[in-house]
């Protein structure tokens, strides 16, 4: 028996996916070009999508007795693969083409080679790149300008101008460019009367992310934060995003460690098991890892590293489990490893009556090919908030961040399954389908 009260939610309102997606890509490097070479294996040679929830993800409607698990990208209205067109930013002019060879990513015999007159029609448009605030990179494919609020009109002329070339509806903006310097929020990101000054005074508070973003907002276009940097994190952007009606998210695209770290740490806290200390070491050679041998870009880094254990374990709650742990993060570049990263976890906990154990955890994961999904999951779902009118940050999508941006009132969220959660309610919610709390009793209790 359905309660009196009980109203059957509505679906809302989503303009359908017609026409070409335009997906621009700040920075050309590994995980762009294992992305756009990713997407275009498999839309022309068959590959498979592993890793990416809008592809190969399904969603339960309804009681589990119902047995209604549809894909997710057959449940809601995402754009097709095939309306996909890619363009891109990147200090350093390589095509997509001579960009993946370099990265060393994907096998070119494979995976490059047949697709390579593709990749090569890719090229990047001159970079709006101030080396101050990425010290280990050097390019010469770079935009000059008086001001960067002349910089940023010049991202937004790019931005016109690659959607009247490809014929595209719709666009969305992804960064996937090196780490920044560490960077606290000030005064010219109070408000937009404050930003946009400081763009005209060229502030050295204004990081190359931050004029992206701000282009991206002024055309309309949904932006994305792939790294940890500040960049659309601020209220000057937040306030923007909701006045002009465009989604934004971020930070950092959650992929090695921290992804283990979303798993465990919820583990030990549901079991009520202690932590004492939590020592974290990664190793990769590729060019994040160059950038990240600069102190200042390692700071951004570890910051969004960091703040992951002590959301999700809640040492206010809990001072006696985890009101004392010792939490290091460090992050070596050793360019024999390329981007094969390689993430080790030492976990000393203790457990009933105080008894120490040990977890020791070794990730040899493929950085990119862990964050090439990632990005294509991203841009169907923030091309989706678009056309379902869903304005600011898109806390929903915490997922596939490290450090979800999320509203001053509350805390993010870390925990992967709460996440996953939210993330799944919210396209429930959507569509008019139920939210599943997976309280089961109906199953239990006699007729």
């Amino acid at each position: 028996m359905e309660p009196k009260d009980f109203v059957q939610p509505q679906p809302r309102p989503i303009e359908p996916p017609t026409g070409r997606l335009g997906v621009l890509l700040v920075g050309l490097g590994a995980v762009a070009t294992t992305f756009i070479a990713g997407v275009e294996n498999i839309r022309s040679r068959g590959a498979v999508p592993v890793g990416s929830l809008t592809q190969m993800g399904t969603i339960r409607l309804g009681k589990r007795t119902e047995k209604r698990s549809p894909l997710i990208k057959e449940f809601v209205p995402l754009a097709s693969l095939d309306d996909l067109v890619f363009g891109a930013w990147d200090p350093i002019p390589d095509n997509a083409y001579e960009a993946a060879l370099k990265a060393g990513v994907l096998d070119r015999h494979e995976h490059l080679d047949p697709i390579a007159d593709f990749l090569r029609g890719i090229e990047p448009m001159p970079a709006a790149f101030d080396q101050r605030y990425v010290k280990r990179l050097h390019g010469t494919n770079v935009k000059s300008g008086r001001s960067k609020m002349e910089l940023a009109e010049a991202i937004r002329q790019d931005i016109r101008d690659f959607k009247a070339r490809n014929g595209c509806d719709r666009l969305v903006m992804i960064w996937c460019a090196s780490t920044e310097v560490f960077m606290e929020p000030s005064a010219e990101h109070e408000n937009l009367e404050n930003f946009e000054a400081a763009l005209e005074a060229s502030s050295d508070a204004i990081a190359p992310s931050m004029l992206y973003a701000y282009a991206a907002l002024m055309e309309g276009v949904p932006f994305a934060n792939g790294a940890p940097n500040l960049t659309v994190d601020i209220p000057a952007l937040v306030k923007l995003a909701n006045d002009r009606g465009v989604p934004i998210g971020g930070k950092d695209f959650k992929t090695g460690q921290t992804l283990v770290k979303t798993v465990i740490a919820p583990m030990l806290k549901a079991r009520m098991l202690g932590v004492a200390g939590w020592y974290s070491t990664n190793i990769l050679g590729n060019r994040d890892g160059e950038v990240l041998d600069d102190p200042e870009s390692f700071k951004t880094k570890e910051e969004s590293k960091l703040g992951v254990l002590e959301y999700i374990l809640q040492p206010d709650l809990y001072p006696q489990l985890y009101g004392n742990i010792y939490h290091k993060v460090r992050i070596n570049y050793y360019p024999p490893r390329g981007d094969n990263k390689e993430g080790w976890d030492n976990i000393d906990i203790f457990g009933w009556l105080g008894y120490p154990m040990q977890i020791k955890i070794d990730f040899l994961c493929r950085d990119s090919i862990l964050a090439a999904p990632l990005v294509l999951d991203l841009a169907l779902f923030f091309d989706l908030a678009q056309r379902a009118g869903m304005k600011g940050i898109q806390e929903w999508l915490s997922f596939y961040f490290k450090s979800p941006q999320h509203a001053p009132t509350v805390y993010p969220e870390h925990d992967l399954f709460i996440q996953q959660t939210k993330l799944k309610n919210t396209l429930r919610w959507l569509m008019g389908e139920e939210q599943i709390t997976h309280l089961g009793i109906e199953y239990y209790e006699e007729e």
